[in-house]
């Protein structure tokens, strides 16, 4: 039996999520919980398997209570919200960068035609969840300045990230270390249906950079972020379209990091850097090595860093990976691939071809290959 701590303010919501719970067979309901200061003693004297945490409480909100519990007693928490008004959601995005490992919206009434649907997607986010080992939020490390090839110096004119569980901290992190960076950079992250704009306006908040869900067929700028919408893969042309897609999913996925990257691998070629993060299952691998096939400069966040290392693993397994490098490396390797911003002619910037020869660090045109390290 899995135990679970259900917290939430709610007296009705309460019974609502307990019911469920109880009904799928396979869990033991600990608490619940009324608040975020009950949760935090609760989760100390009982150690459950996981936690389905609300948001909105009095004494202590969802968001102070993980903080709390990953503090004190590391365990697997599911941030549960009542709204998916992107300031809603929001909540949810700052309770996983304190460490929550997942976030979904609260199963509606009973008689809703949806209700079945979320309370299945509620059981198997809590199963899944309760399978992983979490550590203490760790310390906030100084970044480090990482060697960099000298091929793949101002080599990038396009970025793009995928990531699962354990990776939307992660990734406001690492854009607000980017901020500024003269490439467009497109992200894939599985999340809920229905979190993807709060999600885009917390990472805009938290990082100051222009960060947006993805339109079909705009035309990406250096230093802006695009995150793929609910159901569509995100992919990008040679002339820096956005290009969704409703193709079949892949990995189970879609929007999938493989797709992005296979996208990525064909348009730019060369000229592009692919970044798979921590997640559970397989997704990226096979367009990543597409990538690094295609010339272009692949990384990996390392697996002791990873709240689950299956995405990054499996792109190694397969040798797609160059660089496997610690969270507090990634952001400064980025900057150091990507290529300055082109200078001014009477005030107006130089126009430059995405696919054109990469540049090295003296900006000469340089048409060999990226330095293709190992990644073990």
């Amino acid at each position: 039996m899995i135990r679970v701590l259900v917290v939430e303010d709610s007296a009705v919501q309460r019974e609502l999520l307990c019911a469920r719970l109880e009904e799928a067979g396979s869990f033991s309901i600990l608490g619940p919980a009324r608040d975020g200061e009950e949760a935090v003693v609760l989760a100390e004297r009982l150690r459950p398997d996981v936690i389905l945490m609300d948001c909105h409480m009095p004494r202590l909100d969802g968001i102070g209570a993980t903080r709390e519990i990953m503090d004190r007693t590391p365990t697997p928490i599911v941030i549960a919200s009542a709204s998916l008004l992107p300031n809603e959601t929001e909540l949810s995005f700052r309770a996983l960068s304190a460490g929550a490992l997942a976030a979904l919206y609260k199963p509606v009434a009973i008689d809703h035609p949806q209700h079945r649907q979320m309370v299945d997607e509620l059981i198997r986010t809590l199963r899944e969840m309760a399978e992983i080992r979490v550590m203490r939020r760790p310390l906030q490390i100084a970044p480090v300045v990482p060697q960099v090839p000298s091929r793949e110096i101002n080599s990038v004119r396009l970025v793009a990230f995928g990531g699962s569980t354990g990776a939307p901290g992660l990734i406001g992190n690492l854009l607000a270390r980017l901020a500024g960076l003269p490439a467009p950079i497109l992200i894939v992250q599985h999340l809920s249906e229905g979190f993807v704009a709060g999600f885009a306006e917390w990472l805009a908040r938290y990082s100051h950079m222009p960060v947006e869900v993805a339109v079909d067929r705009k035309v990406v700028e250096p230093g802006h972020v695009y995150v793929a919408p609910d159901s569509y893969h995100l992919g990008i042309t040679s002339l820096g379209r956005i290009d969704l897609s409703e193709a079949p999913p892949e990995s189970g996925f879609r929007p999938s990091a493989s797709y992005l990257f296979r996208s990525v691998a064909s348009a730019y070629g060369a000229s592009a850097l692919g970044l798979v993060l921590t997640g559970m299952g397989r997704d990226g691998a096979q367009g990543m090595l597409a990538l690094r096939n295609a010339g272009g400069v692949t990384v990996a966040q390392d697996e002791a860093s990873c709240v689950v290392p299956g995405m990054p693993n499996e792109a190694r397994r397969i040798g797609a990976v160059q660089h496997v490098l610690a969270p507090s490396e990634i952001a400064a390797y980025i900057a150091q691939c990507v290529v300055p911003p082109p200078p001014s002619v009477n005030g107006q910037e130089t126009p430059c071809d995405p696919r054109s020869h990469r540049l090295d660090r003296r900006g000469q045109s340089d048409a060999g290959g990226a330095d293709h390290l190992s990644a073990d």
